[in-house]
């Protein structure tokens, strides 16, 4: 690397350690704004905000359901908000998203942080993703977008089409500007990004897929092509895999940087922050020649506020209820979006999404510390199919999610508890049976035919209040805890001793469909049940910890 500027920090990648999928980043002023995938989470596409590139809060999420509500209503594994372009032009920030089963939609704000208008459908049609608009100087206005064969039968190809400049209709028919099948090595071409600079029109856009990919730059003169291309991002001997599929951003000291995911598998597709500058050539280079940086001196800007103690983030100030899980030394200047919620504030944070679009009535926040989640039926009794597991995602660090839990539910069969969700799961929680409360772990692997009991005990105390804690390592194994206390419940962050309880260890977390493994509440009633069970959860705390 080379030598560090003078008063430089150092930052380290990713620069996002957790699931921000399929990030598109822009600059407006002075702030940045990024917006990520969602799928199926409700609500969906997070929009954060950073004045640096490296400390990043969490603002709001654009879309408060995912439509059409009703088909949304069950989790659509895999499906929904799929890789979105932001924009700021006009006076507006648009946010263009794909749903591959229904097409390509368009929302608007004058403030990044909400609200936002309601979604409307610009291209319908199935297997359309990815799309980016680009509004010319002659005035008219273009979408570049991917293909899924999963959905069309057609891939490895971008598409351009003429829409109004509201982005209210499209214009013509689509025509292909860049066929993957024509260029040698190419697969699964998408995700394109389309920018204008000094007379040429170009696509950045990754190629070979997800986890093994790498991020191509294509040219012209003309939007319509031809375009030469260019693999300008690759791995390299560099531990980053499939570095790919993000965003050019220059500063205001004019200093270009490209944000990109890496797979992470269990972890996601965290976010990494590389430096860029433009060749003698006129094409850009990217990270160390090329390969993904590891670490590199900060934006000048990052290094400034840091270096002066600069105060934190803008006219909208992260919760209080959240605190960051930051495990970098102090001093990098890089910081992530807050996880706890103490629920003192009577309304859900950002940090929190459900696994489809939530019923009325599922949540009660009264601001007195306590999360009350009606436990609604679970006809399948899998928990990868219940609407109503209000998660985030899971650190890609070792982590302790820590809360409490008390079952006020009289119908045998109801449970609640917290719950490691992916592919597979497993929970720590509360049951209720005929005979009376037990506390139980279980786990469910992918393509088993039901849950597995790993624990099992009975609970004394009708009311009893418990401590559940899931400990996570660095590669996503997990040891599901409880802690009972004659009813006075707790669950202290430092689990020395203290009546913790292990009831399973050696879980391997899982993925899920293109997204990673998620914590979370749930509360369940048995099928047929009317639902008048309601679980009472306690301030969550999600840190780092010792691996």
């Amino acid at each position: 690397m080379a030598d560090e500027p003078a008063g430089r920090l150092t930052y380290r990648n990713p620069v996002l350690n957790a699931d921000w999928p399929d990030p598109d980043v822009i600059r407006v002023g002075e702030t940045y704004y990024l917006v990520t995938s969602s799928f199926n989470r409700a609500p969906g596409l997070p929009v954060l905000r950073s004045p640096d590139l490296l400390r990043w809060e969490l603002i709001g999420r654009a879309l408060p359901a995912v439509p059409p509500a009703e088909h949304f209503t069950v989790p659509r594994h895999g499906g929904g908000a799929w890789a979105p372009s932001i924009r700021h032009h006009d006076g507006l920030f648009w946010i263009f998203y794909p749903d591959p089963d229904h097409g390509v939609h368009v929302l608007t704000a004058t403030d990044p942080a909400g609200p936002w208008s309601a979604p409307h459908l610009l291209l319908p049609g199935p297997g359309v993703i990815d799309p980016c608009p680009l509004w010319d100087d002659d005035g008219r206005a273009w979408l570049v977008f991917g293909w899924a064969k999963s959905r069309s039968g057609i891939s490895n190809r971008l598409s351009l089409v003429e829409m109004t400049p509201d982005a209210r209709e499209i214009i013509g028919t689509p025509v292909t500007v860049i066929d993957g099948d024509a260029l040698p090595g190419y697969s699964t071409l998408e995700g394109p990004k389309v920018y204008k600079r000094d007379g040429w029109y170009w696509i950045f856009a990754p190629a070979g897929g997800v986890a093994t990919g790498w991020q191509s730059v294509f040219r012209s003169r003309s939007l319509a092509g031809p375009y030469e291309d260019r693999v300008v991002l690759e791995q390299g001997d560099t531990p980053v895999n499939g570095p790919h599929q993000g965003a050019w951003v220059t500063t205001p000291e004019g200093e270009d940087w490209f944000l990109h995911f890496q797979d992470r598998g269990v972890f996601g597709r965290v976010v990494h922050l590389q430096p860029m500058r433009w060749g003698d050539d006129g094409w850009p280079v990217m990270g160390a020649d090329g390969h993904p940086v590891l670490e590199h001196p900060a934006p000048a800007r990052a290094s400034a506020a840091v270096l002066h103690s600069a105060p934190a983030l803008g006219p909208h100030p992260a919760p209080a209820r959240a605190s960051a899980l930051d495990p970098r030394p102090a001093g990098s200047g890089q910081a992530e979006p807050g996880r706890d919620d103490d629920f003192r504030a009577g309304e859900l944070g950002p940090q929190w999404y459900w696994q489809a679009n939530p019923a009325p009535g599922l949540l009660r926040l009264d601001g007195d510390g306590h999360a009350r989640l009606r436990a609604v039926p679970n006809d399948e009794g899998n928990l990868r199919n219940l609407p109503q597991v209000l998660g985030q995602q899971v650190p890609g660090v070792a982590a302790r999610f820590t809360t409490t839990l008390q079952l006020a539910a009289d119908e045998p069969g109801t449970r609640a508890g917290v719950v490691v969700l992916g592919a597979s799961y497993a929970y720590v929680g509360l049951a209720r049976d005929r005979d009376g409360l037990s506390v139980e772990v279980r786990t469910y692997q992918d393509g088993d035919e039901g849950e597995v009991t790993r624990f099992s005990a009975r609970l004394p105390d009708e009311t009893a209040i418990v401590g559940l804690r899931i400990d996570s390592d660095g590669a996503g194994v997990c040891v599901l805890r409880f802690r009972h206390r004659g009813g006075n419940g707790g669950a202290d962050e430092s689990g020395a001793g203290d009546g913790w309880v292990t009831g399973f260890e050696g879980f391997q977390a899982e993925q899920g469909r293109w997204i990673s493994a998620e914590l979370g509440l749930f509360a369940a009633a048995p099928p047929g049940s009317p639902g008048e069970g309601t679980a009472v959860f306690g301030p969550v705390t999600i840190h780092p910890r010792a691996r």
